[in-house]
């Protein structure tokens, strides 16, 4: 089986990190993975705000969750409210994708940018995972002024990144194979 392949289907979501910072060079890699994503019309909507201030990042967990107490859907309220959930999985590194959401396909460009990163940690045994939850501290405007995101960006999702502090690496679940049809 092909390098890419092997990495497709070897990535999992981590949700444990070491506190250990990712080194820049491989920072990089994975941010030009993401910048090398398609995008409709060549429009690269996207903008990538590196946090690895390990306060400012819980600060964004915790007050992400004190808005999710009041979601509608029933497992976002409970999940703010155990004492345990950790958002961001305490990963030493965060990425907030901001979108211009004048573009075309922003939320597929956005979403195709951050599978590169997602599989270009994988391909550098980095832990990663897409977190969509800190879209609830994304609805406080005075909090994302802190995050200096240039003007006509919004931030849409997150993707932590830290070095995996597993026991041993997770296998992926069965694949529902059925969702193929081919007209010929």
């Amino acid at each position: 089986m092909n390098e890419v392949l092997r990495t497709i289907k070897k990535r999992r979501s981590i949700r444990s990190f070491k506190e250990e910072q990712i080194k820049q060079e491989e920072l990089e890699l994975i941010l030009e993975a993401g910048m090398y994503a398609p995008s409709g019309h060549n429009e690269q909507p996207w903008h990538f705000t590196v946090i690895q201030n390990k306060e400012l990042i819980q600060y964004m967990a915790d007050k992400a969750k004190e808005i999710m107490v009041s979601a509608d859907i029933e497992w976002m309220r409970r999940m703010a409210l155990n004492p345990r959930t950790n958002i961001t999985y305490k990963a030493p590194t965060l990425i907030v994708v901001s979108a211009r959401k004048t573009a075309i396909s922003w939320m597929a460009d956005c979403s195709a940018a951050i599978q590169n990163m997602l599989l270009a940690a994988e391909s550098l045994n980095i832990g990663s995972v897409w977190i969509g939850l800190l879209r609830f501290f994304y609805t406080q405007q005075d909090e994302v002024k802190k995050l200096n995101i240039p003007e006509g960006y919004e931030p849409v999702y997150s993707v932590a990144l830290g070095y995996k502090a597993l026991e041993k690496e997770p296998v992926a679940p069965k694949r529902v194979v059925d969702v193929v049809n081919y007209i010929k």
